[in-house]
C-alpha cells in the first residue's frame, strides 16, 4: 500500500511533442523595448506553464538545436569564437528569453543570422531556453541531460562559482 501511495504521488514532467498552431503563432508575438534589448514573453509563455524556460524536455531539445545548429563555432565557451561567449557575464542584448528569442529568430546586425527560416517557432524558444542557461547567473531547478564531450563549465542547472564571470569577463 505505501509503493501504491509513493507510485501515486509521483508526477511526470508533461512532453509536448507539437503545439497547435495559433498558440504557436501567438508565441511569436514578442514585443522588445525600443533599443531591443529586453521585453516580455507573450501571456501564451506563462499560459502554458513557461515549459521553455523550465521543462527538462524542452531544455535538451534546445541542446540538441545548439549541437546541431552548430552555435558553439560561434559562442565559444573558451572566447575564441567570432560572437560573444555566452559565459562573459554580460550580454550585449540581455539575457531575458525574449531578447534571445528575437535574436535567433530576426538575427541581429553584425553577424548574428536570422532563424526564422530554418527552425520552428516552438525549436527557437527552446534553444533560447537552452541558451539562457548557458549564460545562468542563479541555478535552475530544470536542466538538459549532460553529453560525454570534455565539460568546459558546469552543469547547466548549477550556479557559477564565484569569480567564473570575474575570469571570463571582457577585459
Amino acid at each position: 500500500m505505501l509503493i501504491a501511495a509513493a507510485l501515486a504521488g509521483c508526477q511526470r514532467e508533461e512532453r509536448t511533442l507539437r503545439l497547435d498552431p495559433a498558440s504557436a503563432a501567438a508565441l511569436n508575438d514578442v514585443r522588445l523595448m525600443p533599443d531591443g534589448t529586453a521585453g516580455a514573453p507573450p501571456q501564451i509563455f506563462t499560459a502554458l506553464g513557461k515549459p521553455y524556460a523550465d521543462n527538462a524536455y524542452d531544455l535538451s531539445q534546445g541542446k540538441r538545436l545548439y549541437s546541431w545548429f552548430g552555435c558553439r563555432q560561434c559562442h565559444a565557451d573558451d572566447r575564441t569564437g567570432i560572437a560573444p561567449s555566452f559565459l562573459a557575464g554580460r550580454w550585449r542584448y540581455g539575457p531575458s528569453l525574449a531578447s534571445i528569442v528575437v535574436s535567433i529568430r530576426d538575427g541581429r546586425p553584425g553577424g548574428m543570422p536570422s532563424f526564422h527560416a530554418r527552425l520552428t517557432t516552438e525549436q527557437i524558444w527552446q534553444l533560447a531556453g537552452y541558451v539562457q542557461t548557458l549564460g545562468a547567473y542563479s541555478a535552475k531547478t530544470s536542466a538538459p541531460g549532460r553529453d560525454d564531450a570534455v565539460q568546459t563549465r558546469p552543469a547547466e542547472n548549477r550556479a557559477p562559482t564565484s569569480g567564473l564571470f570575474d575570469r571570463l569577463s571582457v577585459q
